[in-house]
């Protein structure tokens, strides 16, 4: 393979299409269990790859080097095989960035919930915090004050934290009819529900977000950015 996304599964991809817009390159998907991470990454049988769900952590032990931006957000989704030895970075920390500045919304002075504590919901933390924006995770369990767990969401929480980031599978073909556990009840038309899944353009969660009469996006022009970020890295 000489470029490609690795993940563990990866039906629900856009990003054949989408590199096949950016230049002529043979650019596969390329679905790995668990146990077959290790060798995967031992063999560097590859020029680059893109890493998405549930990997953008554990590559991490593979590489020679990694990027200042993927040690301090501590996910890597981007690896470039130079000479033999792998380098990481992270493109999902200007593609929050730009996400941010082009979401529609006024973003000073709002608080972010992010749903999930993946290498994604990560980088979306960073990425906020550049900004001076205050965040605070959410999970299904308790792990640091800086967490909160979806049953502490109260009426209180969701009035002070006004855009939702959905970092977590939940909702992502083809189990379309799941999405996260939010008291949806509590949203207005100040909120901004924000999925990074793409496939369905509408999931669940921006659907019931829109009913209650909040903005919602999908995470498609952000897959966008990541990808001309990932070209640019490979090709420096």
């Amino acid at each position: 393979m000489k470029y490609g996304l690795i993940g563990e599964h990866l039906t629900h991809s856009y990003s054949c299409e989408i590199h096949a817009q950016i230049a002529d390159y043979e650019y596969e998907l390329h679905e790995l269990r668990p146990d077959e991470l290790g060798e995967f990454m031992t063999k560097r049988e590859f020029n680059a790859i893109n890493v998405t769900i549930p990997y953008k952590q554990d590559v991490i032990p593979y590489l020679d080097e990694i990027s200042e931006t993927a040690k301090r957000i501590g996910a890597v989704n981007t690896v470039v095989n130079r000479s033999g030895k792998l380098y990481g970075d992270n493109t999902d920390f200007p593609g929050m960035l730009a996400l941010a500045k082009h979401a529609g919304v006024d973003m000073k002075g709002k608080k972010v919930l992010i749903l999930g504590t993946g290498g994604a919901s990560k980088a979306v933390y960073r990425g906020l915090e550049n900004l001076g924006i205050k965040s605070t995770f959410v999970s299904r369990a308790k792990k640091e004050d800086k967490y909160l767990t979806y049953e502490e969401l109260t009426p209180e929480i969701m009035q002070e934290y006004t855009v939702i980031v959905n970092c977590t599978p939940v909702g992502m073909y083809p189990k379309v009819d799941f999405c996260p556990n939010i008291p949806y009840e509590l949203l207005t038309p100040n909120h901004l529900l924000y999925d990074l899944l793409y496939n369905p353009n509408e999931t669940l969660f921006m659907k019931k977000g829109q009913a209650q009469g909040a903005v919602t996006k999908n995470g498609l022009e952000m897959l966008l950015l990541q990808a001309f970020a990932a070209w640019e890295i490979w090709n420096k």
